[in-house]
C-alpha cells in the first residue's frame, strides 16, 4: 500500500536563499531529529545535481540502518527530488518544491510517497510509522526557521 505525507512551511525569505539552504546536504542533518542518529556517510561537501548519490546512517527504533538516496530531479530554485535506492522502506520518494509567494517570501512544499517493507505484514506497522514520519516533518518545520538565517 502506498502512503503519502504532505507538509508546508512559509518563510519570510527569498526563494534563492531558501533553496540554497536545501542544496547543502549537510543541512539535512541539522533538520533531522537527534533521536534518528542521522549521519551523512558521503564525504562533504556534496555537489547536488541530477544523479547525485548520498549515503546515510540512521537509527529506527534504535536499530542502525544504511540509507542511500538518488537525486533524479534537480531544478534550482524550484524543486528537487530524492529517491531511496536502499533503506528501510520498500519505496520512498520525497519531492521538495519551493514557491515564491512574493519577492521576499517562500513556501516550501514537501510531498513524500512511501511504501512500507514486507507488505502486507509491514502495513500493520503503518500507524507507528505514520506518526514517526509526521514527527520528523514537524521537527523539520520547527528547525528550518531557526537555522535558515544562519545558513
Amino acid at each position: 500500500m502506498r502512503h503519502h505525507l504532505h507538509a508546508e512551511l512559509e518563510l519570510p525569505l527569498p526563494i534563492g536563499e531558501v533553496f540554497d539552504f536545501f542544496s547543502k546536504a549537510e543541512n539535512l542533518q541539522r533538520i533531522t531529529p537527534p533521536s534518528l542518529g542521522f549521519e551523512i556517510l558521503t564525504p562533504l561537501p556534496i555537489k547536488m545535481k541530477v544523479g547525485t548519490l548520498i549515503d546515510y546512517r540512521i537509527k529506527i527504533s534504535g536499530l542502525p540502518m544504511r540509507w542511500r538516496t538518488h537525486i533524479p530531479v534537480w531544478d534550482p530554485p524550484h524543486e528537487f527530488v530524492d529517491e531511496q535506492l536502499k533503506g528501510p522502506y520498500r519505496s520512498w520518494v520525497h519531492r521538495h518544491r519551493f514557491e515564491e509567494i512574493d519577492s521576499g517570501r517562500t513556501r516550501i512544499l514537501d510531498d513524500v510517497t512511501y511504501v512500507l517493507p514486507l507488505t502486507p505484514l509491514g502495513d500493520l506497522a503503518y500507524p507507528f510509522i505514520k506518526r514517526q514520519v509526521e514527527t520528523i516533518f514537524r521537527y523539520r518545520n520547527e528547525m528550518i526557521p531557526k537555522l535558515l538565517p544562519e545558513a
